[in-house]
């Protein structure tokens, strides 16, 4: 909303302290500051406000505002004096304000820092969260105007706006004077703060998208009135789903006559309907939808999934049509899915909901499933339900103008039909909210993604999201630490998920493998070393080996504590007329399944190749066909013998040659779905939560027999195996998170760093900032404990011999010009100049070669210890927010990328992670008999630097280039830095929805 003149005339309409928000009941609100055309706005709001809740506010009663009561609330500096507002539908339905006194209590300007404030909230939507939501950004607003603190009159009956104060996390202050309770609010943010305000935002954010996937009722409007279309075509999904709720047509152009279609009430709009509509699926042309949705919001609906297309994938104009599609549907309380959106399915039992264009619904399942695009989402649609895999959810986003990933990763977090969640993304609107919700929610369940467009550097048609510039390996990187099982293709996150969805998580890397085909136990083999794991010599039950001898072998391995995994190869048995037998798969799935039942708690994997009927098997099988009889002996095969050649051993000679680490306890499942004990007759592929098949299960306490997937190829299911592994290593791991050295405290100084940075930025002629200088840098960074190596500079053979004269004999000579720094190859560098005479020749060797001394600018400085050259880098990305890398010097990171990067700020565990990460660290700990160096005092640098750019935002680069490490200490002898004014964070300040 724009200012009238009537308004301050220093201070403009701040349009930044606007604000969407979501509300504890899912619902959305705007917040805005109040301005003198809000006066009619105001007393209709007072009127709807009840007697007693006036009373609370004015501590007497107060029936009407006064014409100077309405003047004095709707006229504001924006600074001494602010209201905000928040509104659904334009009208008011709460407010806040504070007025700066001093500390008297009288009205008072800057420098004063203490400001009274007040709450009115309309009584119909108090228990919504209207005043905590007020509190978050009134306390923005107010310390962006140098308010440190708020002071409070309530009298000790309203109960409720004390609990709003009490319950925000802030400091305060209690005391009781003349019949009221006086509350003063210390308004720095604290973690108690911050973490009470990012609860509210889960709750909140699950909240909304939990009523998009189980409402009471759905209207489908722009359904057709002949078969066919996208609004008969979700009506018909609807029906055929068994859609637990009421369910409506709606079309303007409808007969009046029409009563009802397809068996459901037929309506020509909202208007026309009795009962509350909690969902709208709009499938109309793009220059209908307002019109749509303008009637949705007036008729109390409370979610869209938004069909259409037309929008930001159009181009420019699109684009803000898209925009406009989301203020209007907030500017009423609702949320969007879409548009260009495919649908939403939900399989719970007690919702049935296929509000989408799959033709089919899935089974019920524990798989949540989020995916940015509908073709990618027909595709894993149709590759779950190919492989017998349920979903519990699933949203296709399309253009996600509102709700997004980080939505979907609030809703399954404390979803408890959801295991694990599934997110197809091509873009991130908010990088660092999504590895903060992405860790939260990787701790208590999987979270696998796939990243399209990952190398493009734009964002898909449609996303208008800011684009990050970091590299797609540092965004996989960082989902890594997050947590968050990183994949390439949707076929691997469809198998990581079978995997993670229906067996335990395993306790360690070491793998069994039998089977009845000795090249293919290899192959898995030779897969599980590929990948990193440890297997075992696989065990070969021969081709002559019974389902029997499966169950048996299979049980055997699950007994055995020296494995945690068991992957199973299967070929197809063939008869004594040549032909591959029927039947086998149902026989086998069952026999499989036995052994599951009554072995630990260990992940199971099926390998097959063309067992006729197994597959189907594996999803849904139960078979009564005889066992076949019993084969021979198996044999354990030695990688090193060749296919064919292998000895036979007795059954038990099957312990781990590989390793000999001490067997691991079998654990009960550390994932989030332990599986449960399954009958003699329960389908190897039976989703962990049953499925409308199953008549028997109860839909409130699902069987969870423990699905064992099955994969065509052993590289398929060893490669979704090894990120179980690494994934069960991250939770073990991030159940005792690392922490930040209590030594560092002492030997920084931040009050220091702060008033260099400062200075410097007041000195710089570019607004963006500055470079430091050697010497500005050495200084900076020596307030943090990290010391750098001086360096003098050389203009002329003189003036080298005078700065070697003073670091002191053997010194390094090195050209500093841009196009030759950290060139040793181009010769810029003399290492191990011993005297006066060696410097001369260097000198002149370094000028005849490269050039004259104002192109090269040498410099001297006295030698480090040897070592290994190391690069420390830490960064500022205005999406992802600030990066620690780390990598060997030269051709390491340079030419093969082997850089391993940490989000800001880091842990000692993260630093201790983040030097063993990359391929070459080896390295750095006595590879080929070298001496280890000391990673100790790296990891160190490692938080020092952390702390530094965490603690100043202003820092938004550094480069420490080579850090040489060396047995004892280490030695940074060169460093870069840049300031500039801090990006502007998305992740930090009041709960705010995104704007696009």
């Amino acid at each position: 909303m724009e200012p009238t003149p009537e308004q301050s005339p220093h201070h403009a309409y701040p349009d930044h302290w606007e604000a969407d928000v979501v509300l504890r009941d899912g619902g959305t609100a705007r917040i805005r500051p109040i301005t003198t055309d809000d006066a009619e706005r105001l007393v209709s709001f007072y009127e709807q406000v009840s007697d007693e809740s006036k009373y609370y506010r004015f501590f007497a009663p107060y029936p009407r505002l006064s014409d100077r009561d309405v003047h004095r609330f709707t006229h504001h500096d924006y600074v001494d004096r602010v209201g905000l507002a928040v509104t659904i539908g334009g009208e008011f339905i709460g407010t806040v304000r504070y007025d700066r006194i001093d500390d008297r209590g009288r009205p008072a300007s800057a420098p004063a820092d203490e400001a009274e404030v007040a709450f009115l909230v309309q009584d119909a939507h108090q228990g919504r969260g209207v005043a905590s939501a007020l509190l978050e950004h009134i306390a923005a607003v107010a310390r962006e105007r140098g308010i440190r603190r708020f002071a409070a009159e309530v009298l000790p009956a309203n109960n409720k706006m004390i609990k709003v104060f009490r319950d925000g996390g802030y400091s305060q202050r209690r005391s009781f004077e003349d019949g009221s309770v006086h509350l003063t609010l210390d308004l720095e943010p604290t973690e108690k703060s911050l973490a009470v305000q990012r609860g509210r935002e889960q709750r909140a954010e699950a909240r909304s998208v939990q009523r998009l996937l189980a409402p009471g009722s759905v209207a489908v409007i722009g359904t057709g009135r002949t078969p066919g279309g996208v609004g008969r075509t979700v009506l018909r999904n609807l029906l055929a789903a068994g859609y637990t709720g009421r369910t409506y047509a709606v079309n303007r152009a409808f007969d009046e006559g029409l009563a009802t279609l397809d068996g459901v009430p037929a309506h020509r709009s909202l208007g026309e309907i009795d009962e509350q509509v909690d969902l709208a699926v709009i499938a109309v042309p793009a220059h209908r939808v307002p019109e749509a949705v303008a009637d949705c919001g007036e008729h109390g609906v409370q979610g869209l999934v938004v069909l259409s297309a037309g929008y930001a994938e159009r181009g420019a104009e699109g684009r803000e049509l898209q925009r406009e599609l989301v203020r209007q549907a907030r500017s009423y309380g609702m949320r969007i899915i879409g548009p260009n959106a495919f649908g939403i399915i939900n399989t719970a039992e007690t919702v049935r909901l296929n509000a989408s264009l799959a033709p089919e619904s899935p089974a019920r399942g524990r798989i949540g499933l989020f995916t940015q695009s509908g073709a990618i989402g027909i595709a894993l649609l149709s590759g779950l339900h190919r492989r017998g895999a349920g979903l519990s959810s699933f949203i296709s986003a399309g253009n996600r103008a509102d709700v997004s990933g980080n939505d979907f990763l609030q809703y399954s977090f404390e979803d408890p039909d959801t295991d694990v969640a599934l997110l197809y993304l091509e873009s991130l609107g908010n990088p660092r909210k999504f590895t903060r919700l992405a860790r939260r929610t990787a701790a208590v369940k999987p979270v696998v993604v796939v990243k399209g467009a990952r190398h493009s550097g734009t964002n898909p048609p449609g996303h208008a999201v800011p684009v990050s510039r970091i590299p797609d390996t540092t965004v996989s990187a960082l989902m890594r630490q997050a947590g968050v099982i990183r994949v390439d293709t949707v076929t691997e996150m469809v198998d990581a998920g079978l995997l993670l969805a229906g067996q335990p998580l395993p306790a360690g890397p070491r793998v069994a493998i039998l089977g009845n085909s000795e090249s293919l136990g290899l192959l898995t083999y030779d897969a599980c070393l590929a990948e990193g794991l440890r297997p075992r010599p696989p065990i070969d039950l021969t081709t002559a080996a019974s389902p029997q001898d499966f169950r048996d072998a299979l049980a055997e391995a699950l007994a055995d504590g020296t494995c945690d995994a068991v992957i199973v190869t299967a070929i197809p048995w063939v008869g004594e007329n040549g032909e591959a037998e029927t039947g086998d798969g149902q026989v086998l799935a069952e026999a499989l399944t036995k052994a599951v039942a009554g072995g630990s708690a260990k992940p199971v994997a099926v390998v097959h190749v063309e067992i006729g009927g197994l597959a189907e098997a594996l999803a849904a099988a139960s078979s009564t066909a005889a066992p076949r009889p019993r084969a021979a002996a198996p044999r354990t095969v030695s990688p090193e013998a060749g296919a064919d050649r292998a000895a036979a051993t007795a059954p038990e000679a099957t312990k781990d040659r590989v390793g000999t680490t001490a067997p691991a306890t079998p654990a009960a499942r550390t994932g989030p779905t332990a599986p449960g004990t399954a009958t003699a007759t329960a389908a190897l592929g039976t989703p962990a939560s049953g499925t409308p098949a199953d008549a028997t299960a109860d839909p409130e306490t699902p069987s969870r027999p423990g699905r064992i997937p099955a994969y065509p190829a052993a590289e398929r299911a060893v490669r979704a195996l090894a990120e179980a592994v690494k994934y069960a290593q991250w939770r073990r791991q991030a159940a005792v998170p690392g922490k930040i050295p209590e030594f560092l405290d002492d030997t920084i100084d931040e009050a220091g760093a702060a008033a260099l940075i400062e200075t410097q930025l007041a000195t710089a002629p570019d607004p963006r900032g500055r470079p430091l200088t050697h010497d500005e840098a050495r200084e900076l960074l020596g307030r943090y404990g990290i010391d750098v190596r001086p360096t003098l500079p050389a203009p002329d053979p003189e003036a080298a011999v005078a700065a070697a004269a003073r670091l002191g004999y053997p010194v390094a000579l090195k050209t500093t010009a841009p196009h030759l720094r950290h060139r040793a190859d181009l010769g810029g560098v003399r290492l191990d100049v011993a005297d006066e005479e060696a410097l001369r020749r260097a000198y002149g060797e370094l000028t005849d070669l490269l050039g004259k001394p104002a192109e090269l600018l040498p410099v001297v400085q006295a030698m480090a210890p040897r070592g290994v050259d190391t690069v420390v880098r830490a960064s500022i990305d205005a999406a992802a927010g600030a990066i620690l890398s780390f990598g060997l010097a030269g051709a390491p990171s340079e030419l093969l990328g082997d850089t391993a990067h940490r989000l800001v700020p880091a842990t000692d565990r993260d630093a201790a992670e983040l030097i063993r990460s990359i391929r070459a660290a080896p390295v750095l700990f006595g590879w080929r008999g070298s001496a280890p160096v000391d990673t100790a005092a790296l990891e160190e640098l490692l938080l020092r630097l952390s702390r530094l750019v965490d603690d100043h935002p202003e820092v938004v680069s550094v480069a420490l280039e080579p850090v040489v490490v060396a047995p004892q200490g280490l030695t940074v002898l060169g460093a870069s830095v840049r300031l500039a004014p801090p990006p502007a964070r998305s992740d930090v300040g009041p709960r705010r929805l995104p704007n696009y």
